[in-house]
């Protein structure tokens, strides 16, 4: 038992300093928008002015292969922009994202697109998105597409597997293909554990409704969704 605090400790220390090395190898630009390693300022005002998601968590949200493809040619995964309510402008009907208020991510060229997802997926956070949130169980899909459309509101927010819904969040129509399934089931939980201050609601979710969600989401955008 004497052992078993100083081996954690050292584990955490390890983990701390992996991630600050991965860190480091990013492009300082890159650090100019996203954060990188987990920020001391947890204020709304931070959430407010940044300009761009928090990536300190990046190897435990994205998948690889979506990420070094998506850095060479970044199509937008915000419709109304990062934040969305700096971008949006009154529309005829309801308010509308202001393309010309959205700035394009660079592109990277294929070598240099590598190195940042190399890095990028270095930067792990097992104790927010922890092995096997997601208990891989597809059969509840069906449910989660009903979940997702009408029962718990997702789409007022998200666009969703045929392109409708709202643009004040990411749309989802290439989940499965970008973000990783356990992921999607530790932010749906708990939103506020990865951004105190973010506007998505942490709603009460049965574990089962999690996994349904989670079960919807990590098919799509993926050629074997069923």
């Amino acid at each position: 038992m004497k052992n078993k605090l100083p081996l954690a400790t050292a584990v955490i220390t390890a983990a701390l300093l992996s991630t600050a090395h991965a860190a480091d190898k990013l492009d300082a630009s890159c650090a100019s928008c996203h954060a990188l390693t987990k920020p001391t300022d947890t204020s709304i005002e931070r959430i407010i002015n940044r300009k761009g998601p928090d990536l300190w968590y990046a190897g435990s949200k994205f998948n690889a292969d979506w990420l070094t493809a998506w850095l060479q040619d970044p199509k937008p995964i915000r419709p109304a922009g990062y934040p969305y309510f700096k971008v949006i402008k009154e529309g005829p009907e309801h308010d509308v994202p202001d393309a010309s208020k959205i700035t394009a991510h660079p592109k990277l060229a294929k070598a240099a697109a590598e190195s940042a997802t190399a890095a990028l997926m270095a930067l792990k956070t097992p104790d927010l998105v922890p092995a096997g949130a997601f208990k891989g169980d597809a059969a509840g899909a069906r449910m989660g597409a009903l979940a997702f459309t009408k029962l718990r509101g997702c789409i007022t927010c998200h666009q969703g597997e045929d392109g409708k819904g709202g643009f004040s969040g990411p749309e989802l129509t290439n989940a499965g293909a970008r973000l990783q399934p356990d992921f999607i089931a530790a932010y749906t939980a708990d939103p506020q554990r990865f951004d105190p201050h973010i506007w998505m609601p942490t709603l009460t979710l049965k574990d089962q409704d999690i996994q349904r969600l989670t079960a919807y989401l990590s098919v799509q955008g993926r050629g074997d969704k069923k």
